[in-house]
């Protein structure tokens, strides 16, 4: 490649980037080589495609303008005593009530995206299988007509185990639930209601082709592992819908297990979706979008079309992560994705929506530019590639009216100019995290600076919860395993005081009560939804995940301290609610 810089801008790719600190970074010969080879494989070159603006547009669906407020949660962590160690959908009910009950919005979840189940080392919710499908691990076992019941399944010890621990046993649920599963499917074969199979039916045939190549990806994953899909035999690799279809004839027992899987926890998932509206929320539930999918994942083999499989997603660095990111998740190929009008864009949005009241699009920065690591470089290899933005927010804000789902976009981290007034111009909100919103001295910026169209919290998944920040135990955490964290005892310290002091000026009524007064103080922002994690609410000290670590933290694992029957009357909660309740941010 004579023109090598020109070539990468033909086809997207910035030849270099300035990072959060304001260094540049200039991509290497090699990370341009292998992205333009990547993106340009089987494409034809659309110059200055990405730039293209679109007209003016019904802006994505605003709810009803009420300001209000919202429990965020990490489900699979719910502690019950009647679950099977791992959070269901059951348990997101009951929840739905306590939380309505105390004037909450609606509950945000995280990704509830299909994931191995017999791979207990993946467990983030944030490298999906399937952006498509659901997790059958958050099916309530108990609740399906045809299963018989834990001691005609033997697993009654089994169950107390897992319901015990103090972390989630991911191996020991996916048997149990696989287990009590299969014999639930069995006796739907033998015996399911007239109306059961009809609706399950409708539900295959609403699918299509999505479930039927999903079936048979699960079946094959495991008829061929631990070989990951590109390693399969011929035709398996890239089979047609007719191999697929004979495919599914000669295994029709193991293919329908998969659809009966999806089927239940679809079902589950909208009746949850219904109880939050039969309990007056005018939200409900708010459904988290993972940023991409993993590498050797049903999606990434469905979707090779759109998919760059050699490719990975991640971030440069930034205050919380210096050496910067990779999230070794694959992303779609911009310029495979203005196909029949971004028909894979369309189909994710409408998963994702179907049962929602609103959606967080996960590094939302990703719909304008991605910041691509060629496999094997890490991130100090990675460059932006473009997006074509404009194109890809219509297609959202449609979805979007057309399912009235409100769209809030995450927008944390290095942010391009007139970004977020073309966010605005098309309806999405923005996402502000309190721990950031400050000025160049430090201070916590005042509720009034908070812009309206906007999801205002704390902190996220990714972030220590209160109780660790304003101890200072994320900092000794990171020490202890061997990470920088970007800031000093001092610099906290400094941070420290100065959170008391915003609380102290604008939530005064309960400064001296942690997690209330920061309640109160969103509470008194204009910004129309603010979201508390219920992490926070029971005071954990842990976050949920460090980025950048795999066994030297319990990432995803960490069970809640308080047992959801015990919720509903618990002082966090009580308190939390209260401070919603002053200010008029409630539903009741």
């Amino acid at each position: 490649m004579d023109d090598l810089p020109a070539t990468a801008q033909l086809w997207g790719i910035e030849p270099e980037y300035y990072d959060v600190f304001g260094k540049r970074h200039g991509a290497s010969r090699e990370t341009l080589v292998r992205l333009v080879a990547a993106i340009s494989a089987n494409q034809a070159a659309r110059p200055n495609y990405c730039d293209e603006a679109e007209a003016e547009a019904p802006r994505a669906f605003q709810g009803d303008g009420r300001r209000l407020w919202a429990i965020a949660v990490q489900l699979y962590a719910l502690r019950s005593r009647r679950n099977w160690g791992h959070g269901d959908f059951t348990d997101l009910s009951q929840l739905i009530a306590i939380a309505a009950a105390h004037g909450a919005a609606a509950i945000g979840l995280n990704p509830l995206h299909a994931l191995f189940m017999d791979r207990a080392e993946q467990a983030s919710p944030y490298a999906p299988n399937s952006r498509l499908h659901l997790n059958p691990l958050y099916i309530d076992v108990e609740a399906i007509e045809e299963f018989p019941g834990v001691a005609a399944a033997g697993l009654q010890g089994e169950i107390a185990a897992l319901r015990a621990s103090d972390m989630i046993d991911y191996p020991g649920v996916a048997r149990a639930k696989l287990a009590a599963l299969k014999l639930a499917h069995e006796r739907f074969r033998a015996g399911a209601s007239a109306q059961r199979r009809a609706d399950f039916l409708a539900f295959r045939e609403q699918e299509g082709d999505t479930l039927l190549r999903f079936a048979c990806f699960e079946i094959l994953r495991r008829q061929y592992a631990p070989r990951p899909w590109p390693e399969w035999p011929s035709p398996w690799r890239h089979p047609t819908r007719g191999e697929l279809q004979a495919f599914q004839r000669a295994h029709e027992r193991d293919c329908e297990f998969h659809e009966f899987l999806q089927w239940v926890a679809d079902r589950q998932l909208r009746a949850c979706q219904e109880t939050a509206r039969r309990c007056g929320m005018p939200i409900g539930l708010y459904m988290d979008l993972a940023v991409g999918m993993d590498r050797h994942g049903a999606d990434a083999w469905v979707q090779q079309d759109v998919v760059l499989a050699d490719v990975s997603v991640g971030a440069p660095p930034d205050e919380f992560n210096p050496a910067g990111q990779d999230w070794g998740l694959v992303p779609f190929n911009p310029h495979a994705l203005p196909a029949d009008d971004f028909a894979a864009i369309r189909h994710l949005m409408s998963a994702t929506m179907r049962h929602c009241g609103a959606i967080r699009i996960d590094h939302v920065l990703g719909l304008k530019r991605l910041f691509m690591i060629p496999c094997g470089l890490g991130a100090a290899g990675g460059a932006y590639v473009r997006l074509p933005f404009e194109p890809l927010l219509r297609i959202i804000a449609e979805e979007s009216n057309s399912h009235r789902t409100i769209v809030i976009g995450e927008d944390l981290g290095t942010v391009p100019e007139g970004f977020r007034a073309t966010l605005a111009r098309w309806g999405l909100w923005r996402c502000l995290v309190m721990l950031f919103e400050r000025d160049s001295d430090g201070r916590f910026l005042p509720p009034q600076s908070y812009p309206g169209e906007a999801l205002a919290a704390f902190n996220t998944h990714d972030l220590p919860t209160f109780r660790g920040w304003i101890e200072g135990h994320d900092l000794r955490v990171r020490r202890a395993i061997g990470l920088e964290s970007g800031e000093s005892e001092q610099s906290r310290a400094s941070s420290q005081a100065a959170l008391r002091a915003a609380l102290s000026q604008w939530a005064p009524a309960y400064a001296t009560d942690g997690i209330a007064a920061v309640a109160a103080f969103l509470a008194a922002t204009p910004s129309r939804l603010v979201v508390m994690a219920l992490d926070d609410i029971l005071e954990e000290r842990d976050q949920v995940n460090i980025p950048g670590t795999v066994e030297q933290h319990p990432n995803w694992q960490r069970k809640l301290p308080v047992p959801l029957e015990d919720l509903g009357a618990h002082g966090g909660l009580l308190r939390v609610a209260d401070a919603f309740a002053q200010t008029g941010r409630s539903f009741k």
